[in-house]
């Protein structure tokens, strides 16, 4: 047995595990949240973002006067809001023509994108079940849209732009990680959130969608528990475990998800949709695999 085991107990927080977990089940709150709410859902992005801007200044204040970014990443991280806002706009219309599991797990395929991006664009080596991984969530995915469209063809429509939705994302987070070496993560996603509140704004009043709520409360839980609660425990929480321990966690959220879908909307899992949902999780683990597992 390897020494390093008990040392790492030993220097986890003890809190590290319960904030992965409590992570876990507060993030698939958003688009849950984002039906609840009497606004457009691009509106809402925008109030994700503009609700928990302030508390994101100040946890950002410190780490950007300590580094202030140069001028190369400060058009970086401009154009990773933009990228971040299109994400958010895309996944918050698609959240209202899909089912809550399925906006969930379509918006965190960039887990799988990115080693995808590696393969293809960088020619980079695939580790171990990378390429399995790849093929079983195509698989699953294709499975999911299928049960989609055989309800209805809008169905279909969400999963898709929740699918864009991902690679966005995929393409802000490739973005962010070329700025991420000198900034700290909440420099980064403050000033990304600047440049993303105004375009979402922009885009909901283009789109003509009622931007004013009558019922705030469901906007201030997505901004607490999407924006700053979930992310910032699992930015608490990631640095302490290894790649499968993160995976398997992950797939509390489309679990969870799933739960609030049919609790709230009615909406059930056919039996379909649970082995396309299965094939997209067992693959979002099996691409965190270390290569010698």
């Amino acid at each position: 047995m390897s020494s390093s085991t008990p040392v790492g107990r030993i220097d986890m927080p003890r809190f590290a595990f319960p904030a992965l977990l409590l992570a876990n089940l507060i993030l698939p709150l958003g688009p849950v949240l984002v039906r609840l709410s009497d606004v457009g859902p691009v509106a809402a992005a925008f109030w994700r973002l503009a609700l928990a801007l302030p508390f994101l200044l100040l946890l950002a204040r410190p780490g950007i006067r300590r580094t202030p970014p140069t001028r190369g990443e400060w058009m970086a991280l401009a154009l990773a809001g933009l990228v971040f806002a299109a994400d958010l706009a895309a996944w918050h219309v698609g959240i209202l023509y899909t089912k809550v599991a399925n906006a969930t797990i379509f918006g965190n395929m960039s887990g799988l994108f990115l080693p995808a991006w590696g393969m293809l664009v960088l020619r980079q080596k695939p580790r171990g079940l990378q390429t399995a991984a790849l093929a079983l969530a195509g698989a699953g995915a294709l499975v999911m849209m299928g049960g989609s469209y055989e309800l209805s063809i809008g169905n279909l429509k969400g999963d898709l732009l929740c699918l864009v939705a991902g690679i966005l994302y995929t393409v802000y987070l490739l973005i962010v990680q070329q700025v991420r070496g000198r900034l700290d993560s909440w420099s980064v996603l403050t000033v990304s959130s600047v440049v993303s509140a105004p375009a979402l704004l922009l885009c909901a009043l283009a789109l003509g969608e009622r931007v004013i709520p009558g019922n705030w409360t469901p906007l201030i839980v997505l901004a607490l528990s999407s924006q700053l609660i979930g992310q910032g425990l699992l930015t608490y929480a990631i640095g302490w475990f290894s790649p499968l321990v993160l995976g398997v966690s992950l797939l509390l959220q489309p679990a969870v998800a799933a739960l609030l879908g049919w609790l709230l909307f009615g909406e059930w899992l056919s039996p379909v949709d649970m082995v396309g949902t299965a094939a997209v999780a067992a693959a979002l683990v099996l691409v965190r695999l270390p290569s010698r597992a």
